[in-house]
């Protein structure tokens, strides 16, 4: 049956670029990385995610239906205006195609009203808000490497079940925590737990004290770390320096490689967290990731990598359906399976969703660490099904 339904969709997609006369709109591909480049989230994604596009591009052979590709990469500055109009300049003057990355999801929402107005592509790998495909969906934005009902579902589920009732959130204060902690407060509700309480903290605020101290004065079972980047590493480090680990069960909502190799095992150990991609997850992961650290000097993260395999994905697309318009190429991506060293059988559904099977990680203590790089082991796979939320709960709306 799998193979049925594989061929099915190869098929459509085939079927859906023969008609398609091989044609670029100003005979140039251009992909347009739009995040970080120097802030809070610039390790996660940055100019990290800049060369995995550069690598997708020179995999692909440089070109496409005879015509160069470019990769061009701007810098929101975590500000949703910054963002919306540089990928209106992109759009409208620059003849981007494609705008991929994006962390801050305050940014993702602004940027995906945009490219509805233009009818262009984007396509996420870093933002986290599953609003991408619920009630800010759209028929033009693809949500690629993970969202945050993804993660809280997955690593919310296992720490409730192993006895962690009551929570506390520390959660920073723009779209991507007030998310972070709707969902992840409704995978302990359904776990039979509860909120004990909550603060909200600054986006890149240098000293949590304040916070840690409510945190402290909850009593709560679990520290949630509703934020991310450099707000997730400060917090934790000055969290352990307050002692409040040794009473409250540290848990990130959403942390990657590149966090957790800044806490440092000593005091991330034993933290849970969950990523569709992990740079020692299979051989050709391995590989990958060993091309990406010679040139960056550090191991990809799960956005780096998405934006790899997206890019790819991408232009496999382009060349099907033999032209850069966006409703087709997306119609391509839609109906082609997704298999690459990060996804199995993925696939992408009408709201956007990609839908792909996740990972629960535990993050191993320093003695247990082969080198610095090192730094998680395998809990648990989610299944795709698990990890996506039901179409039906989105709000997905796409005649709107």
């Amino acid at each position: 049956m799998k193979r049925s339904w594989m061929a099915a969709l190869l098929g459509g997609a085939l079927a859906i670029a023969q008609p398609a006369a091989a044609q670029l709109s100003d005979n140039v591909l251009r992909i347009g990385i739009l995040n970080d480049q120097s802030g809070l989230f610039a390790d996660l994604a940055g100019p990290g995610s800049v060369e995995a596009a550069r690598m997708a591009v020179a995999d692909f052979g440089g070109t496409v239906l005879g015509h160069p590709i470019e990769v061009v990469a701007g810098d929101h500055q975590n500000r949703p205006d910054v963002g919306s109009a540089l990928a209106r300049r992109w759009y409208d003057n620059d003849r981007v195609d494609v705008i991929m990355d994006i962390p801050n999801s305050g940014v993702a929402l602004a940027v995906q009203g945009v490219a509805r107005e233009r009818r262009r592509l984007v396509i996420y790998s870093s933002a986290a808000v599953s609003d991408l495909t619920g009630r800010a969906c759209s028929p033009y934005g693809i949500h690629w490497t993970f969202d945050s009902y993804a993660l809280a579902r997955s690593t919310a589920t296992a720490i409730a079940r192993a006895g962690g009732r009551s929570w506390f959130f520390l959660t920073v204060d723009y779209a991507l925590g007030h998310t972070f902690e709707r969902d992840v407060g409704q995978v302990v509700a359904a776990n039979g737990g509860r909120v004990a309480g909550g603060v909200r903290h600054p986006l890149n605020t240098p000293d949590f004290s304040s916070f840690l101290l409510q945190a402290q004065a909850s009593r709560a079972q679990v520290l949630a770390f509703a934020n991310a980047g450099g707000d997730l590493s400060n917090s934790i480090k000055q969290a352990a320096e307050f002692g409040l680990f040794r009473t409250m069960t540290p848990t990130a909502v959403m942390a990657f490689l590149t966090d957790i190799h800044a806490i440092g095992l000593q005091t991330a150990q034993g933290l849970r967290l969950t990523e569709s991609f992990y740079w020692d997850m299979n051989d050709e992961a391995r590989a990958w990731s060993q091309r990406f650290f010679a040139v960056r000097g550090r191991m990809p993260t799960m956005p780096q990598a998405g934006v790899y395999t997206a890019t790819m994905h991408y232009l496999r697309a382009v060349q099907a359906a033999g032209t850069d318009d966006a409703e087709r190429v997306a119609e391509v991506m839609r109906a082609t399976p997704i298999n690459d060293f990060m996804t199995r059988d993925g696939r992408i559904r009408e709201d956007g969703r990609v839908l792909r099977d996740f990972y629960l990680f535990e993050v191993k203590a320093p003695a247990e660490s082969r080198g610095p790089w090192d730094l998680y082991r395998l809990v648990a796979t989610i299944p795709a099904a698990d990890a996506a939320r039901p179409l039906e709960e989105g709000g997905c709306n796409l005649g709107r």
